[in-house]
């Protein structure tokens, strides 16, 4: 008991989850007292119900954040592999999902000053050094970011970066974070992206990243020695399991508790593509650049 209440920690991510948690909760008084609406975006806060669900599925994500990075979760990755690629499952394939579930752009956008927001908008919409973060955000490029950066950070020499330097670490979780809020969005499509991939698209983009996965899962699982020298080299494991079974055991969750969110989305966007009424509502969108 006593290591699930001690060694919680301070992270810098917490700057982002109290932001992000006020934006939203100003945004969403802004609309309850009659605040201005956006144009084709007013439907998404048409049901109570659906708001309520809306409303805790951010309030999740950015609770999965806070668990990942400030709770034992991070005071134990240095000691456990297989803790630390459930840290990294959390923020590759949990917390965006479940904050771009809860449609934050719109709200969010709202509880900023209307002159401000307009002289922001009318920036992003017209200055040229926007447009590379515009072209990262469309459906291949954001896959390839998403995935590549994923793999590049469990390569060796990189992964034990990340514990040598903190601020390398924060590097990465930030990467891993932001990265999957552009891949999630081509799935949940929570706006502002224009391009909207048709179901069948987003069935094949979410299986896509989780074959990817699964690469980095068989090579930790069958690799017959430890593969990163920090947890090869440490005198002392809780539990007191061996670094190859600690290596196999965050293979075999990454393989299996890592595709889990991608898993539950192909099924949804493959039935929703199978009914014929669906297919009419979504305009398509191919993967290209």
């Amino acid at each position: 008991m006593s290591a699930l209440t001690s060694h919680w920690t301070l992270d810098p991510s917490l700057i982002y989850v109290s932001v992000a948690a006020v934006l939203y909760w100003v945004g969403g008084r802004t609309r309850a007292q009659g605040g201005e609406s956006f144009r084709g975006l007013a439907a998404s806060f048409a049901r109570p119900r659906e708001m309520v669900l809306r409303e805790l599925a951010f309030t999740l994500g950015l609770l999965s954040i806070v668990i990942a990075l400030c709770s034992p979760i991070d005071y134990y990755s240095e000691q456990l592999f297989w803790v630390h690629m459930g840290q990294h499952i959390i923020l590759l394939t949990i917390s965006p999902p479940l904050i771009l579930l809860g449609r934050p752009w719109p709200r969010m956008w709202r509880a900023i000053p209307i002159r401000t927001r307009t002289k922001v908008g009318r920036t992003l919409a017209k200055s040229s050094w926007t447009k590379p973060l515009r072209w990262i955000a469309r459906p291949v490029p954001a896959f390839v970011l998403f995935n590549a950066n994923m793999l590049l950070w469990h390569l060796p020499a990189l992964y034990n970066l990340t514990l040598q330097h903190q601020w390398i670490h924060n590097g990465e979780h930030t990467l891993f974070f932001f990265t999957g809020l552009l891949f999630w969005a081509h799935i949940l499509h929570p706006g502002p992206l224009r391009e909207r991939l048709d179901w069948v698209y987003r069935a094949a983009y979410a299986v896509g990243a989780m074959v990817v996965g699964w690469l980095l899962a068989l090579t930790l699982v069958l690799y017959p020695y430890p593969i990163y020298p920090h947890y090869a080299n440490l005198l002392h494991r809780p539990g007191g399991i061996t670094a190859l079974a600690d290596q196999q055991i965050a293979g075999g969750m990454m393989w299996i508790l890592g595709s889990i969110s991608y898993t539950l989305v192909a099924f949804y966007a493959f039935a929703r593509w199978a009914t014929p009424d669906s297919r009419t509502t979504s305009k398509r969108a191919p993967l290209a650049t």
